[in-house]
């Protein structure tokens, strides 16, 4: 279902050892950038956090504040800085790009957001050759392939943050442990509920023997709810920020930890058949970046959803070749 790395997979990124700070470097000053540095200083995972962004004033400003924030929570140093300063940071997050707006599907936002990441991939390769790349933009799948095209690095070190949220939020919609939503964080994702357990026990199961209530009624109304929170949230405030930016760190945290979670993030590969695509599917996430582990066998229903996810995303890329 999913390939393994082939391109380059056996070169290791440069990380800070245990005497030596970690950097990281986060691209784009806007609500999901911002966010993402605060979550990071609470965090305490970065020695140094250096933000940049082509409104350098906007970035400037966020910096000032993040430094105000620092003496209440770890001494990080923070900086505004340029593509130069990308040297030397274990990981490199780009959340730059247009907002999606109310009304706006993820992938309405592609050509827009692919341009700029075009801009920006080159520049952080060639200041940072070793790093991690983590892409937050939106349609974070197809950026994230594109991304790794435009890199020339190896699968492994391209990683999206994919179904993260969506996953943790269908878990916060049902208030129990899920496994999992795979394919693309956007309109075509699906929830994998064969594979969902209730500390164990099978989803359906624990519902019909302790609750008595319509399983797929329960099922259905999770995930619509999950599927569309984000249209929700736009239309309430504007823009969603807290929820991906908490999951971009606890990706950061994962790679600097060297944790070998299994997380759903978005990787270059084959998916359900279809060649040169991104998707989120589980991968195991490390120091090294993210790696295939394991095909996960799918209801037939789910191989069909998860078939349809990904000849969604070949035909954004497709129309972005064009």
């Amino acid at each position: 279902m999913a390939s393994k790395s082939t391109k380059g997979s056996s070169k290791k990124p440069v990380f800070a050892n245990d005497l030596q700070p970690v950097k990281i470097a986060v691209i784009g000053a806007g609500n999901v950038g911002a966010s993402t540095a605060y979550a990071l200083l609470l965090s305490g995972l970065a020695a140094e956090i250096v933000m940049i962004d082509l409104n350098q004033a906007k970035a400037e400003g966020e910096v000032m504040d993040l430094n105000h924030a620092a003496p209440f929570t770890h001494q990080t140093k923070i900086t505004c800085g340029n593509y130069e300063d990308c040297a030397g940071a274990a990981i490199v997050i780009i959340t730059a790009g247009a907002n999606q707006k109310p009304g706006q599907t993820r992938l309405d936002l592609l050509r827009i957001n692919a341009k700029i990441i075009e801009d920006i991939v080159p520049k952080v390769t060639q200041n940072a050759p070793s790093t991690i790349l983590l892409i937050a933009s939106n349609p974070v799948d197809v950026l994230t392939y594109h991304s790794w095209k435009l890199s020339g690095f190896p699968q492994d070190r391209v990683i999206g943050s994919g179904t993260v949220l969506d996953t943790g939020r269908l878990r916060y919609i049902l208030g129990q442990r899920l496994d999992t939503l795979w394919g693309e964080h956007g309109d075509s994702e699906l929830p994998v509920w064969s594979r969902a357990n209730i500390s164990g026990i099978p989803l359906a199961e624990f519902y019909q023997t302790t609750t008595g209530d319509d399983v797929q009624q329960i099922m259905q109304e999770s995930f619509h709810e999950t599927k569309n929170a984000a249209y929700e949230i736009i239309n309430r405030k504007g823009m969603t920020d807290f929820g991906i930016s908490a999951g971009l760190v606890r990706i950061v945290e994962a790679i600097l930890r060297d944790e070998n979670t299994l997380m759903t993030v978005s990787m270059a590969g084959t998916y359900a058949g279809v060649q040169d695509i991104a998707l989120s599917m589980p991968k195991k996430v490390n120091r090294t970046g993210a790696h295939h582990v394991i095909d996960i066998k799918l209801a037939p229903e789910e191989t069909k959803a998860l078939e349809k996810s990904a000849h969604t995303i070949k035909s954004s890329l497709d129309s972005l070749n064009q």
